[in-house]
């Protein structure tokens, strides 16, 4: 288990004015941290790693067991900030069938004729199960203010489009977010919070590695480009969407064993606190296990 202390440092208060020069990207995100140094730190993130791994993987049976909650999982960030890679490390011990993964692409036909919530309320994960978000409803907030002229493709009602039209947008999916928590979704968002510079030497790496070439994108060079933007529009999101009932966590990502580390702990904790238990059986439901067991021994 991680320390409260740490954790509390990476979550976004409800109403917390956001600067993310002001979060760290680095796994030294505390004093401690950096006078135990890091390949202790790595040592220990890997057990904590391992320890989360197995129990995620025990709760994830009572989760499906109970079929009253479900868990949805939301990754943000930038190119090259982790996303694949911690769903990989992370849910590698799950069941897979009771765990879905959903990337998003850009909308078709049929989803802009819907509102922008429409096509991740169908990809929600069912009672019992885990559902990731590679990417999300989000993206709405993000890389379409970045580009406003994508509006112009999701056939809206005419009108202006701005502070009030973005603030419209954070109070929807708020209320969506909040209409999921009362039916028993427990909503886990993480924003993996990579350093320009570290992302300048992930693209370079898949430049200069034949292996890695099929990760490398021109888009991926064309948005960089608009990083300062994308900041700006993260730290909104950040401010206007993090509650007690869905928070977000910045989460440090230029280091991977560190993100995952954190991630990984969090998850695992937020679904023990759920307090689930397996499905109690009846006096006579009791009985008739008996009677079977009777039953199958007798053969």
């Amino acid at each position: 288990m991680i320390r409260k202390k740490l954790i509390s440092r990476v979550r976004v208060a409800p109403g917390q004015r956001v600067r993310l020069a002001d979060f760290p990207t680095s796994w030294a995100a505390s004093k401690e941290l950096k006078e135990a140094g890091k390949e202790a730190v790595k040592e220990r993130a890997q057990e904590i790693l391992d320890a989360n791994r197995a129990s995620l993987a025990a709760a994830q049976e009572l989760l499906y067991a109970s079929n009253i909650y479900s868990v949805l999982i939301i990754l943000q960030g930038m190119d090259t900030a982790g996303k694949d890679g911690t769903i990989k490390h992370v849910m590698s011990g799950v069941n897979p069938q009771g765990c879905r993964v959903n990337s998003f692409k850009v909308p078709t036909p049929e989803e802009t004729d819907h509102n922008f919530l429409w096509r991740y309320s169908k990809a929600l994960p069912g009672r019992g199960e885990i559902g990731v978000f590679n990417r999300s409803y989000y993206e709405d907030v993000l890389v379409v203010k970045v580009h406003p002229e994508i509006l112009e493709g999701q056939q809206l009602p005419p009108g202006k489009r701005g502070n009030r039209f973005w603030n419209g947008r954070y109070e929807d999916i708020v209320a969506f977010e909040q209409h999921l928590a009362r039916n028993g979704t427990l909503i886990l968002k993480f924003f993996l919070h990579i350093s320009k510079d570290e992302q300048k030497q992930r693209l370079a790496d898949r430049l200069q590695d034949t292996e890695k070439y099929w990760k490398f994108s021109l888009s991926d060079l064309a948005e960089r480009q608009y990083w300062d933007q994308y900041q700006e529009a993260y730290e909104a999101m950040l401010e206007k969407t993090s509650t007690d009932f869905a928070p977000w966590y910045v989460i440090p990502a230029d280091f991977k064993w560190a993100a995952r580390t954190l991630i990984a702990d969090i998850i695992s904790t937020g679904i023990q606190r759920l307090d689930l238990a397996y499905p109690e059986i009846s006096p006579d439901g009791l009985q008739e296990l008996e009677k079977a067991r009777v039953q199958l021994m007798s053969e």
